[in-house]
């Protein structure tokens, strides 16, 4: 067995490459031990604000970025796609904090930064009632909790498991077993073979996924459906078509199941974590921001996230679908390319 394993350099050198390679995206990420940023857009004019950067320019750089806006419509559409963490204005002696649910951090440390300015103009209101209030408003529906972001992006990261581990281990098993060989020997036509393998999955997937919404909507957890939910499913797909394409690509190389096993599991799992599935990338480089973007798994989180947590509209979803149809297109042609009957 040791032999064996020994002899296949190529599944040798990616397990190897394994644990190297969690340590290149844990260090990325953590080994900078700064604070990212939170972007926060200032809609019309805010004093409050505008005195308390002007005052602690310093300090309140180190933790906040304030960008002008005057269009409020458009400040707020930035906020709930997640381009920016907050919009803040200020109406007579209100300062009002607009943030999305979407990340509880973020959302998190801009309402402390603004209630710690509001508290600091109190103070200099010294023998007076608070002249400053701060009132902070989640640009979703009050009814939106984590679960309706915590779903559907740990449903995409189920979905690229099963597809990419499926695909490639059932193609390598096929070949090494001698079934494919026999496959084309058999009066059924071998497209028709593939096409049913891929409706087993899209069926698979449908129901994980009517598994994960169900579960999810249970009153413990509280998963409210609205809007255009529904483009969920046209999502999930195209993620699973991208996703089998990727496995096929990897079966169609690989010579051994430890070898499909071993690539397998290097191509999902720096998805998984690329892609937003476990955790946003706010804290991440810029370079490993870019990197994310060559992930479908990226995608498909973006897509699910829009029309499931963030509650934009169907069309939201059609850049995230063209990307993975467009992914399985071309993961299928080059798996074709290297397809062969029989193990080398």
């Amino acid at each position: 067995m040791y032999l064996g394993f020994k002899r296949d350099r190529t599944a040798l050198f990616f397990t190897i490459l394994f644990p190297l390679m969690f340590l290149l995206i844990f260090g990325g990420i953590f080994g900078h031990a700064t604070t990212s940023k939170v972007n926060v857009l200032e809609v019309g004019k805010a004093p409050i604000l505008e005195q308390a950067v002007t005052q602690g320019a310093e300090e309140l750089g180190k933790v906040m970025k304030v960008t002008k806006a005057t269009d409020r419509a458009g400040a707020l559409h930035k906020v709930e796609k997640g381009d920016a963490d907050a919009a803040v204005e200020q109406r007579g002696d209100q300062l009002i904090v607009h943030y999305s649910a979407a990340d509880q951090v973020k959302s998190g440390t801009v309402r402390g930064l603004m209630d710690s300015i509001v508290q600091s103009a109190n103070q200099e209101a010294t023998g007076k009632p608070p002249a400053y209030t701060m009132s902070a408003q989640q640009v979703e529906d009050d009814s939106l909790k984590a679960i309706q972001f915590f779903t559907p992006s740990l449903l995409g990261w189920a979905l690229a498991s099963a597809g990419v581990f499926g695909a490639s281990q059932t193609l390598v098993s096929w070949r090494t077993k001698g079934i494919l060989r026999r496959l084309q020997l058999s009066p059924a036509p071998i497209p028709t073979v593939f096409a049913a393998r891929v409706a087993v999955s899209l069926a698979v997937a449908l129901v994980q996924f009517a598994l994960f919404v169900l579960v999810a909507q249970l009153p413990m957890f509280g998963l409210q459906l609205s809007g255009a939910w529904w483009m969920a499913v046209p999502m999930v797909i195209a993620g699973v078509l991208a996703f089998l394409s990727i496995g096929m690509l990897i079966g169609a190389w690989a010579k051994t199941q430890e070898t499909a096993q071993a690539v397998t599991q290097l191509v999902v799992l720096p998805m998984a974590f690329l892609g937003g599935s476990f955790f946003p990338l706010d804290a991440a480089p810029g370079w490993m921001k870019t990197l994310s973007y060559i992930f479908p798994l990226r995608y498909l989180n973006e897509g699910m996230l829009n029309v499931m947590g963030r509650g934009l509209g169907p069309m939201s979803a059609l850049p995230q679908i063209g990307v993975l149809v467009g992914v399985a297109v071309v993961g299928a042609l080059i798996a074709v390319r290297l397809f062969r009957w029989e193990a080398a």
